[in-house]
C-alpha cells in the first residue's frame, strides 16, 4: 500500500504508517523478519572491524545501527531510495548518538558512490524491489573494492516460470514492487558481474515457522499494539497478506534465501 512523496512526486512504498506497523511487529528500526540474530546469521564468519560498509536498502536504520555497534566497522553507510525511512533512521542514529554511521537517500538508478567505496556490501530484503538483478550486481560489484564481500538475504522465488496462483495472490495482497527472482538468476546476475565464490542458502524452512508465529501473534498478543498505531484496516489488511504469504511459504515457492560473494583482488595485488 504506497503513498506519493510530496517533494519528489515519487511512489512511497514504506511510508510512516509502513514504517509503525512493521516495527510492532519485528522491532525498533526493522522493516523485514529475524531481528538482530538473522543480521548476525548473514555476517556469520565475517570481520567488519575497520571495514567500511555499505548497508543497501537499508530501510528505517535498525540493522545499521546493530552493524555498527556489534561489529565495530570503520564506518557504516545506510542508502535507501525512500526518503521516510531514511529520515526515521537519521533520527534513530541520532538518539542513539551512533558514530560511523551516516545516512544516504537517492533515486533509484546508479548508486550514488564512486568506485571501490566500501569493503562490504550488506543488505537485507530489499534487493526483491529492483528488477533489473545484473544492473544491480553490476553496481554493487563497481562500489566494492577488490576482496570486498557481499552479503545479503533476499526474498526468492523457487523458480523462473509463471508464478502460480497463490504466489499471484500473495504479490497481489502485498501491494509492493516485488521484482522476485530465483537463486539460479540471482547467481547468474552475480557471476555476470564478476563475482566469485557465490553462494546462495534457502532459508524457507526457517521462516515458514517463523511467519507462522508472527500470524499468530498479528491476531493475538500484538493486535491491540498494532491497531493502536495503524488502525483496524491495515492490521486486517495485513494479515490477508500474512494468509497469503504462508501459502507460498508452506508450498516452498516463497524462499527468503541468504547469498554471498567475493569481488576478486586485482591482478598482481
Amino acid at each position: 500500500m504506497s503513498s506519493v512523496d510530496q517533494e519528489t512526486g515519487h511512489a512511497v512504498e514504506y511510508d510512516d504508517t509502513a514504517i509503525r506497523f512493521l516495527e510492532v511487529l519485528w522491532g525498533e528500526g526493522y522493516l523485514s523478519p529475524g531481528g538482530p540474530e538473522e543480521v548476525d546469521r548473514v555476517l556469520l564468519g565475517l570481520d567488519l572491524s575497520g571495514k567500511r560498509i555499505l548497508d543497501f536498502g537499508c530501510g528505517a536504520g535498525g540493522v545499521t545501527l546493530h552493524i555498527a555497534k556489534t561489529y565495530r566497522p570503520a564506518a557504516i553507510t545506510g542508502f535507501d531510495v525512500e526518503a521516510p525511512v531514511i529520515a526515521h533512521a537519521r533520527e534513530a542514529a541520532e538518539r542513539a548518538g551512533a558514530v560511523g554511521v551516516s545516512f544516504i537517500q537517492s533515486p533509484p538508478g546508479p548508486l550514488p558512490f564512486m568506485d571501490g567505496s566500501f569493503d562490504v556490501v550488506f543488505s537485507k530484503d530489499a534487493l526483491v524491489h529492483v528488477p533489473d538483478k545484473r544492473a544491480l550486481f553490476r553496481e554493487i560489484f563497481r562500489v566494492l573494492s577488490p576482496g570486498g564481500i557481499f552479503a545479503a538475504s533476499d526474498w526468492l522465488i523457487a523458480h523462473d516460470d509463471e508464478p502460480s496462483d497463490d504466489m499471484k495472490a500473495y504479490l497481489a495482497a502485498e501491494g509492493l514492487s516485488f521484482g522476485m527472482a530465483s537463486a539460479a538468476t540471482y547467481l547468474a546476475a552475480m557471476t555476470a558481474a564478476g563475482f566469485t565464490a557465490t553462494h546462495a542458502e534457502n532459508r524457507n524452512a526457517w521462516y515458514r515457522d517463523v511467519a507462522r508465529e508472527e500470524f499468530s501473534r498479528l491476531k493475538g498478543a500484538l493486535h491491540s499494539a498494532a491497531v493502536a498505531a495503524v488502525g483496524e484496516a491495515y492490521v486486517a489488511k495485513n494479515i490477508r497478506t500474512w494468509t497469503a504469504m504462508q501459502k507460498v511459504l508452506d508450498s516452498g515457492e516463497h524462499c527468503p534465501t541468504h547469498l554471498r560473494g567475493i569481488k576478486p583482488m586485482r591482478r598482481g595485488a
